[in-house]
């Protein structure tokens, strides 16, 4: 049975950390629905003033977010120690886990075009270590599909394995087809499925689809993709509902009111990092 489209959530113009102009398309409004996946961000301009001010240092706890750069540069460090850029075609993994603390620096290049997209931690991995990992171009495989390509950023893809997810399960591919062309994506028929149009517009269920827009898709066996008179650029992230309570203070995801505060107070005590501070 093809899946359907239940939801379509078009990105707005933001800002946010000290000034960097982005798309913010997935925020608290769409926790339910879009389950396991909390939050979606676009990057995605030719002026360096749009974003180069970047993430000054702040905490996360509860979540793993993850930043996928098609074109740019981001600068990862962190109070693990942790030091790292990733530049064209690579993935930033972080897992926030009991509590980080981290910035991002978006230094200029001539186009930054990427997404970060946060992921909810099951309850009972709420509070596991810290850890970042990046997944540069070696690691990730580009596999030739009909009508076009696709990069396997992580998870499996038929019998093609990529970076694992520790936790939540997590299929995470970069979809390039070729302009009227047609591609169909043999799925979990239970698994979570959603789409973001990163560049061009696509066809699917009937419905058109504009880009920057994230698309939550009904339960199903296969996904049926079509392009009109220009290509397309789809990311497609199928990982399993959580179905828990959600608790979220600005960077803290928690499953109930009374961790969130916890975890404030942690910050304001002073006892909020777990690992010793390296930053």
């Amino acid at each position: 049975m093809k899946r359907k489209v239940i939801s379509q959530v078009k990105g707005h113009s933001v800002v946010d950390g000290a000034g960097v102009n982005l798309v913010r398309v997935l925020g608290n409004r769409t926790v339910e629905i879009f389950d396991p996946i909390l939050m979606l961000d676009s990057f995605d301009s030719t002026d360096p003033k749009d974003y180069i001010a970047g993430f000054p240092t702040h905490p996360h706890r509860g979540i793993e977010t993850i930043s996928y750069l098609v074109k740019g540069k981001m600068t990862h460090r962190d109070s693990l120690g942790s030091k790292d850029t990733i530049t064209d075609g690579e993935v930033q993994w972080m897992t926030a886990g009991s509590g980080i603390m981290h910035s991002e620096e978006l230094p200029a290049s001539d186009r930054i075009l990427g997404v970060q997209l946060w992921l909810n931690l099951p309850q009972k991995d709420k509070m596991v270590a810290p850890e970042y990992k990046a997944i540069k171009k070696e690691q990730i495989k580009n596999i030739n599909i009909e009508n076009g390509e696709l990069r396997l950023l992580a998870g499996k893809y038929k019998n093609i394995e990529g970076f694992k997810s520790n936790y939540l399960p997590l299929n995470y591919y970069d979809i390039q087809l070729n302009a009227n062309s047609k591609f169909t994506l043999d799925v979990d028929e239970n698994s979570s499925i959603m789409l973001f149009t990163l560049l061009g517009k696509i066809e699917i269920d009937d419905k058109i689809v504009e880009e920057k827009t994230a698309i939550k898709l009904s339960l199903g066996n296969s996904v049926e993709f079509l392009t009109k008179e220009k290509s397309a650029r789809i990311l497609f992230i199928e990982s399993h509902s959580l179905n828990e309570p959600v608790s979220w203070g600005g960077p803290i995801v928690m499953n109930s009111r009374s961790e969130l505060e916890k975890a404030f107070k942690d910050l304001e005590n002073g006892t909020f990092l777990k690992d010793k501070i390296k930053y």
